[in-house]
């Protein structure tokens, strides 16, 4: 009998000649891609371009007006609102501006999640959500509340409670926005931490190059709501385009030329 080729591994996300628009004006048309189990995925552009548009639409929370989002194999704006909450549990988000609660302590915070959409009892909870902190060098702070945190903090406490359910898929608005670079680093190799420990997909949106190229497996560029480049960090490099080689252009040389590097620093320790 011949042998039988492996299985395919479906894509955690499979997007499909997506086309938005808002208030009239056509955001993102007829931009498909893929993202790998596994995978952390970076989606770059101009202000404006449409980035968060499109992590609300994998989200579930702003339909295409053409196009299709399929996540974990299933059509998520074909499903029933009941079968989509369910879908969306196996998502975690944090937000561009964390979206923590302010009325709440940083471990009220993480929990939220598991008990709004959980049966689990208050201890139980307590420790998965200690187990969450402690993975992102937060525990020490668990009593602080929003007003209290540095930035760098306040990202690391929304990405907490982003995979407190132990998610599938994470989506990642801006983990850099507002940080220093050497926050914006920890942030990166925690995001490598969380990928490694937890087997999820990433996709991250950014506007910060460096970050993109040291930890992205692949990394999409939007221009005019279009997919300008989609490939791995060397082939967005090779690509021959006057908008991409401006981009590099506005960074350190020897950044990207060293990714390894990069690498070998955002993950010594880990």
């Amino acid at each position: 009998m011949p042998d039988r080729a492996p299985p395919a591994i479906a894509p955690i996300v499979d997007a499909t000649s997506i086309t938005m628009s808002l208030g009239g004006r056509t955001i993102l048309e007829e931009l498909s891609f893929q993202v790998a189990r596994g995978e952390v995925f970076a989606i770059m552009g101009a202000s404006g371009a449409g980035k968060s548009t499109l992590l609300r639409t994998l989200a579930g929370l702003a339909p295409p007006v053409t196009g299709h989002i399929r996540l974990f194999e299933r059509d998520i704006y074909a499903l029933p609102a009941r079968e989509l909450f369910a879908l969306r549990k196996r998502i975690g988000v944090a937000f561009q501006g964390g979206a923590l609660l302010s009325a709440l302590t940083v471990i009220e915070n993480v929990e939220l999640p598991l008990r709004l959409n959980t049966q689990l009892d208050p201890a139980t909870i307590r420790i998965m959500a200690h187990l969450k902190l402690e993975l992102l060098n937060l525990r020490q702070v668990d009593h602080l509340y929003p007003s209290q945190l540095s930035g760098g903090m306040a990202k690391r406490v929304s990405l907490a409670r982003a995979v407190v359910m132990d998610p599938e898929l994470v989506l990642f608005d801006e983990p850099a926005g507002g940080l220093d670079r050497q926050n914006a680093a920890e942030l990166d190799a925690l995001i490598l931490k969380l990928r490694a420990a937890m087997k999820c997909s990433f996709v991250v949106v950014t506007h910060a190059l460096d970050s993109a190229l040291g930890i992205a497996d692949r990394i999409l560029i939007i221009a005019d709501g279009r997919a300008l480049a989609l490939g791995t960090p060397a082939e967005i490099r090779a690509q021959d385009d006057s908008r991409i080689a401006t981009m590099f252009g506005r960074m350190d040389a020897a950044l990207p030329a060293e990714r390894t590097a990069y690498l070998d620093r955002l993950t010594d320790g880990l």
